[in-house]
């Protein structure tokens, strides 16, 4: 148990300090902690790899759990065949992509450079490049903090939705019911990626979308795709300085989507809790459209690297519109303006409210 400033342990380097850390490697540690907190009437933030967190600079007055388990171990071959794997919460989401490939898991090679840990996944329902990563989660293995008991969720009952699951829903500022200790995935085998359904990475692979291709080839493009947009972490370049893209894209209704200019990205809204284990295309759902929220802020007047005055220390990436960034020196307080600053100049041109990605503390 130690002093710890939440700007230490969060990508975007900002937030005040915890009232008390721990850096949890067990699983037996990390229910301990909680479980001491809770039986103390203690708040409790869970902390993975701090990539989808802004903090105030208040920070938090309670106990910040930072799991830290690592560990990847193979199941035994369910029935279907292919790979089952479990992971601890705490490894490196990143590392496990790579690893997934090495051991020929086909199907997370989209999902390549994203920040952030195994146990944050589900949470979220992580996603890029049309692959979201309920479409290979078995079950989750969680510590319920309103009964304390743990508890397993197979993949129907996580309710999974676009950068959504019931462990987001169980979430209030970043204190879950449910704490995750461990993520079953069932693989499929190969060395060829689940097949390709965005336009940019087909375009950079050489193939056509709907086709596959080697799962370490998709990977090198989709962290030089992400790279250039400043969304592969990066000590020394103040664009990756950043909790991600920050908000999500919007899902309208189709009247809502008809009074957008015509020239406005539209794409069809998919189920993806309808897919498990890439045995089938997502469902498209219909009367719904996803619309870009890249586009809603640059064609609101927020460019690369906008800043709500000159020489703010928080800024739009230089590298895409989507990461609020820290130019150095920034607070949350910083970030926050940016923030609401985006967030009222796109309703006020679009009449949209944009909705942030990332778990927000103290605001």
């Amino acid at each position: 148990m130690t002093e710890k400033l939440l700007s230490e342990i969060t990508t975007a380097q900002v937030g005040g300090p915890a009232r008390t850390y721990i850096r949890a490697t067990t699983e037996a540690e990390i229910v301990e902690a909680v479980s001491s907190a809770d039986a103390a009437n203690e708040p409790v933030l869970i902390v993975g790899g701090g990539s989808n967190l802004l903090v105030s600079d208040a920070g938090f007055d309670g106990t910040v759990v930072h799991i830290a388990s690592t560990g990847v171990e193979e199941l035994p071959i369910p029935a279907c065949g292919g790979a089952n794997v479990r992971v601890q919460a705490g490894t490196v989401w990143d590392d496990f992509v790579q690893l997934s490939i090495e051991k020929e898991w086909s199907g997370p090679a989209a999902l390549s450079g994203i920040p952030g840990t195994v146990g944050a996944t589900p949470v979220q329902n992580v996603g890029a490049y049309g692959v979201e990563v309920s479409e290979f989660i078995a079950s989750v293995r969680t510590w319920d903090r309103q009964i304390n008991q743990f508890k397993t969720f197979a993949n129907a009952d996580l309710r999974f939705g676009y950068r959504d699951s019931i462990l987001k829903q169980n979430m209030v500022n970043g204190s879950p019911r449910y704490v995750v200790l461990t993520v079953d995935f069932q693989f499929t085998l190969g060395s060829l990626s689940s097949p390709i359904k965005y336009g940019e990475l087909a375009k950079s692979l050489g193939v056509q979308v709907g086709k596959r291709a080697e799962s370490a080839l998709v990977r090198d493009k989709v962290l030089a795709l992400r790279a250039s947009k400043g969304m592969v972490l990066d000590g020394t370049d103040h664009d990756t300085w950043s909790a991600g893209s920050f908000f999500t894209n919007p899902i309208l209704t189709t009247a809502e989507a008809e009074r957008l200019p015509a020239d406005a990205p539209r794409f069809p809204v998919t189920d993806h809790s309808q897919v498990v284990l890439g045995t089938k295309e997502a469902p498209v759902v219909e009367g719904l459209v996803k619309t870009s929220a890249a586009w809603l802020i640059d064609h609101a007047g927020f460019t690369k690297g906008f800043t709500v005055e000159a020489g703010a220390p928080a800024g739009l990436s230089t590298k895409h519109v989507l990461a609020l960034t820290n130019r150095g020196g920034a607070t949350g307080a910083d970030l926050a303006r940016l923030r609401d600053t985006v967030v009222a100049g796109v309703r006020e041109r679009y009449g949209i409210t944009l909705v942030p990605e990332p778990v927000q503390v103290g605001f």
